[in-house]
C-alpha cells in the first residue's frame, strides 16, 4: 500500500488535524519503504527471469545446484570440432572459464531446475514422463521404448537439443526415470522434424528423405 492509502483509512474526526497526518507520515514511512522492499524481491525469484544467486536459492529450494559431481567436456563451441559442438548444438564458452563445465551457467540450470520441479512431482509413470519433457522442453520431445525389464531406451526428437543440456540429461542430472529403472541408451535426432523409422509414418517418425538420423549415446 502506499502511503496516501494508509492516510485514506483515518477517520473523519482526524483528518483535518496536520499534526496527527504529519506524525503518522512519518511513523509510516519506514514500514512501506519495507513492504515495497519486500515486493520488489518476489520477482526476482521467479524462476523465468532469475539469475545468479536468485536461481541458486531457488535451486536449494527445490534439492538441485548448479555444481556438476563430474566435470563435463566436449560441449563448448567450435569451429574445428564435429557437429555437435557447431552452430545450434555448441554452448558458448565464457571468458576465463575452464574448458570443462564444472558449475552450470544460468540458462542450463534453469532448465536443471524446471526438471527437477516437475520431478518433485512426478508419479513415475510413462505417461508422467512425457508431460515432464513436455514443462520443460518446447522445442523437443521424447519417445519411451519400455523393455518391459526395469529398462528403457529414451528417443529425442522433433527438434535439435544443445550438447550442455543433452549432456545433463545423459548424466542423469536431469531425472526422467523411477528407482531401480536403467536406461539402456540415448537416441537423438542429428536435425529437427521427425526421425527415420521403417513402416512409420507421423508427426515424429518418417521415411526416406523426410525424417533425419539418431545417434546413439550410453548414460554416462
Amino acid at each position: 500500500m502506499t502511503l496516501l492509502e494508509y492516510l485514506n483509512l483515518i477517520t473523519s474526526e482526524f483528518r483535518t488535524q496536520p499534526n496527527y497526518i504529519a506524525m503518522l507520515s512519518a511513523n509510516l514511512a519506514t514500514p512501506i519503504q519495507v513492504q515495497n522492499l519486500l515486493s520488489s524481491m518476489i520477482p526476482l525469484f521467479d524462476i523465468e527471469i532469475a539469475v545468479g544467486d536468485q536461481l541458486d536459492i531457488i535451486g536449494k529450494w527445490v534439492g538441485i545446484t548448479r555444481n556438476v559431481s563430474i566435470p563435463i567436456s566436449g560441449v563448448y563451441f567450435s569451429w574445428d570440432g564435429d557437429y555437435t559442438v557447431g552452430w545450434e548444438y555448441g554452448t558458448w564458452q565464457p571468458a576465463l572459464e575452464p574448458t570443462e563445465v564444472t558449475s552450470l551457467p544460468d540458462d542450463a540450470y534453469r532448465t536443471l531446475i524446471k526438471a527437477k520441479i516437475a520431478a518433485n512431482q512426478w508419479d513415475g509413470t510413462t505417461d508422467g514422463a512425457y508431460a515432464i519433457w513436455d514443462q520443460v522442453f518446447t522445442t523437443t520431445t521424447i519417445l519411451i521404448q519400455d523393455n518391459q525389464d526395469m529398462t528403457y531406451n529414451l528417443a529425442v526428437v522433433g527438434g535439435i537439443i544443445d550438447s550442455l543440456t543433452l549432456a545433463l540429461i545423459t548424466g542423469g542430472y536431469i531425472p526422467l526415470k523411477p528407482e531401480g529403472v536403467r536406461v539402456n541408451a540415448y537416441y537423438v535426432s542429428v536435425d529437427s522434424g521427425p526421425v527415420f523409422g521403417w513402416d512409420v509414418e507421423s508427426d515424429l517418425l518418417g521415411g526416406w528423405d523426410e525424417s533425419s538420423w539418431v545417434r546413439e549415446l550410453a548414460p554416462t
